[in-house]
């Protein structure tokens, strides 16, 4: 849901980098020379950033729905 600071495998810190890389993405930039250019070279590192999927949002509307719901 929200990316970790730290890489499960090598405890490289990668929590700071995040918002770079997503806006890179976003703007069309290709996944790899990001990754590149953030100075992330390790394939568990890597895998953190590839395979990460941003949940929050979604998350937030069951809340709000569920904190209404409770109100009644």
């Amino acid at each position: 849901m929200i990316i970790p600071i730290r890489c499960f495998t090598c405890g490289k810190l990668i929590g700071d980098k995040w918002e770079s890389y997503k806006k890179a993405i976003m703007s069309g930039r290709d996944p790899a020379k990001v990754l590149d250019e953030l100075n992330i070279t390790r394939y568990c590192c890597r895998r953190m950033f590839l395979s990460h999927i941003e949940l929050i949002d979604e998350v937030l509307q069951y809340y709000a729905y569920r904190k209404g719901e409770s109100e009644k």
